[in-house]
């Protein structure tokens, strides 16, 4: 499988690939590239709308020039906890973002929670996360709202004034309740819809449809959020049990 950075000639691939409706999946196979290098390629250049190989070729070389002009000669990336690979680090981050971007995500929302995610602690500070990402604690703080609002992050008080804002094991179940009461809001307005236009009108029959479909896959929603929770509490549960307990051999 072919490594470091994609050539100019895979990125006409690439929007080849694209003009025909090719899924990243698609094209990744047939450049023997993984599926996020492609997704990461075309969300950071553009979009499957607007990709242009020459484009993106002219991007990537002038933001490879701007990071070794950042970095001071001789400076060294920092350090990173059980050895891991900085470099390696980053990359994941910036697949992680685009991940995410693609899923919806506004770009500096899904940078903030990339970072988040790649810290052991699964927190830091505004001006910790400001630091990371080089941007201003004003962009953090907007993100932070948007974040929080989708059950995506929580806050908790730190000491003094200041707060951590935290991604958890039980994050995403939040963010899935929190999506499932947007879906019935949302059935709850199609409901009206029936009554204002009238039983039996073809809108009103197209908007009951909604509602009912909207009905069955929310409460399963919320139902699987549920068992999945407990499955995985339970588990993580048992497998602290087993790690403190000392085996038959060590007795």
């Amino acid at each position: 499988m072919p490594g470091g950075r994609l050539t100019q000639q895979e990125r006409q691939q690439i929007a080849v690939g694209l003009a025909d409706g090719l899924a990243y999946a698609e094209i990744a196979r047939r450049l023997e590239r993984p599926t996020s290098t492609i997704t990461r390629e075309v969300m950071r250049n553009g979009g499957p709308a607007g990709y242009r190989a020459d484009l993106a070729h002219r991007a990537t070389e002038r933001r490879a020039r701007q990071r070794r002009q950042a970095a001071p000669r001789g400076a060294e990336a920092p350090a990173q906890p059980d050895g891991r690979d900085p470099e390696a680090v980053r990359e994941f981050e910036e697949t992680l973002t685009t991940v995410f971007m693609a899923s919806g995500t506004p770009k500096m929302m899904a940078r903030v929670m990339a970072c988040l995610y790649a810290t052991d602690s699964g927190s830091l500070t505004a001006s910790e996360l400001a630091g990371r990402l080089q941007v201003s604690p004003a962009s953090v703080s907007k993100s932070i709202t948007f974040l929080e609002e989708q059950g995506l992050v929580r806050r908790e008080r730190a000491e003094g004034r200041r707060e951590r804002y935290i991604v958890d094991d039980d994050i995403w179940y939040q963010s899935l309740v929190a999506s499932a009461q947007a879906l019935v809001q949302v059935k709850e307005a199609m409901r009206q819809g029936v009554t204002v236009l009238g039983p039996g009108t073809p809108a009103a029959a197209r908007l009951e449809g909604g509602a009912r479909f909207i009905d069955f896959v929310s409460e399963n929603l919320l139902r699987a959020a549920e068992q999945a929770r407990d499955v995985l509490h339970t588990s993580a549960e048992a497998a602290s049990d087993g790690a403190a307990e000392p085996s038959p051999a060590g007795r």
